[in-house]
């Protein structure tokens, strides 16, 4: 079953043109990394006039990605070089992401509706 993932970081104001230079492109062996891990259709969002960084990724099970990352060398590189651009956070930036609770998707309310007909149809 896939696990829908977003989470949201601050991102120091000063440093935001630095942060987005960074991710083009992201190191080909971090790419490989996050991918290893199993996570996909991963996005950062930013809002550049409040510094807010939101990011969303999919995953087949979240706390086996979440643990591959963390023993990853790559990741953990990674993750040190980015920490600087972040603003009140303790930890890696990617385990110490603030998690956002998904209030709305699309396809599951689609799929509930169809079924739901499927059976008021009975």
């Amino acid at each position: 079953m896939t696990v829908r993932v977003a989470f949201q970081l601050q991102i120091a104001p000063d440093r935001v043109d630095e942060y987005v230079a960074r991710h083009s492109p992201v190191w080909p062996e971090m790419l490989a990394e996050i991918a290893a891990a199993g996570r996909r259709n991963y996005s950062l969002f930013l809002d550049r006039d409040n510094a807010r960084l939101f990011g969303y990724y999919e995953t087949d099970d979240d706390d086996a990605a979440q643990a591959y990352l963390a023993a990853s060398p790559v990741a953990a590189e990674w993750e040190a070089s980015m920490a600087p651009f972040f603003v009140g956070l303790d930890g890696r930036p990617d385990q110490a992401a603030t998690p956002l609770a998904e209030v709305f998707n699309l396809h599951d309310q689609l799929t509930a509706s169809v079924t739901d007909h499927e059976s008021d149809a009975s």
